[in-house]
């Protein structure tokens, strides 16, 4: 049993502890030990979000160390620039494609890296840097806060993990009267890698 290291990034309020939720469980679920550690910052107030997760027949510390993430999903392109020192060398990224632009770039003491930018410093680290439009996709389903299940569905299909244990997993995780949304939402992430 391989152990895998995960590192979910994002801002407050786009749903990464719930996301960091369901992914220890599903760990549990197909027999790995699950630990889980967040850092919730200023995510009250638009700041960052970070969430380890690991699976192993051992798991001793819930917290991944630099260059040892094995999946970096980053839920805002900022985010991954933030934590990508964390993904092992040819590890995988897989990117939100949305922009949550921070007070210090509203209020004029920074910049936000474009696209090319962002796209060149992940390529430093690895060459599997899979991108979801996991906000837009939620958009067309009409709800903009399932985009964190979105990238969900995404990340479940870089797994070998039966899609039926992500989605009793998740429907156990949100309200019940948005369980056929989230359904929906788990399979147009999952959609969006696979073709």
């Amino acid at each position: 049993m391989r152990e895998i290291n995960f590192l979910l990034a994002g801002v407050g309020g786009q749903g990464t502890i719930l996301a960091s939720d369901v992914l220890a469980q599903v760990g549990v679920r197909v027999g790995y030990e699950a630990k889980k550690a967040e850092v919730h910052g200023m995510a009250q107030r638009g700041g960052s979000v970070v969430s380890h997760v690991r699976w192993g027949e051992k798991v001793y510390s819930p917290l991944t160390a630099k260059g040892e993430v094995d999946i970096l999903v980053a839920f805002e392109k900022l985010e991954a620039l933030r934590t990508v020192e964390f993904l092992r060398p040819g590890g995988t990224v897989l990117v939100n494609d949305q922009a949550i632009i921070p007070i210090t770039v509203t209020s004029g003491g920074a910049e936000y890296p474009d696209d090319e930018r962002i796209r060149a410093v992940l390529a430093q680290v690895t060459d599997d840097v899979r991108w979801v439009d996991g906000i837009a996709i939620a958009g067309e389903l009409g709800n903009a806060r399932v985009a964190n299940v979105v990238l969900l569905g995404a990340l479940s299909a870089l797994l070998d993990v039966p899609e039926s244990i992500w989605l009793e997993v998740i429907e156990q995780r949100v309200p019940a009267r948005t369980v056929d949304l989230n359904r929906q939402a788990f399979h147009r992430g999952r959609q969006a890698v696979t073709r």
